[in-house]
């Protein structure tokens, strides 16, 4: 018994969802990794994902009197 496809598709499911168990503990430390890009005034640090919109953002925001390419030459490109 217990050979029907109810008892298929539920170990497949828990072998599915086994082999895809989000990893245990913080995502800090990849966050933190993740931290490359750096404001050459300030040093603040920002996501790898940041856009050149929040770059703008902050040169303005933040230091007004300092051109946006000085705070993140990457964006001189």
């Amino acid at each position: 018994m217990g050979e029907g496809n109810g008892q298929k598709s539920r170990m497949a499911r828990e072998k599915h969802m086994e082999k895809n168990k989000p990893s245990k503990g913080s995502q800090l430390e990849s966050n933190k990794k993740a931290m490359t890009i750096q404001c050459k005034v300030c040093m603040q640090t920002f996501i790898c994902t940041t856009s050149e919109v929040k770059c703008r953002e902050h040169a303005e925001a933040r230091h007004p009197k300092s051109d946006v390419y000085t705070c993140f030459p990457h964006l001189n490109k």
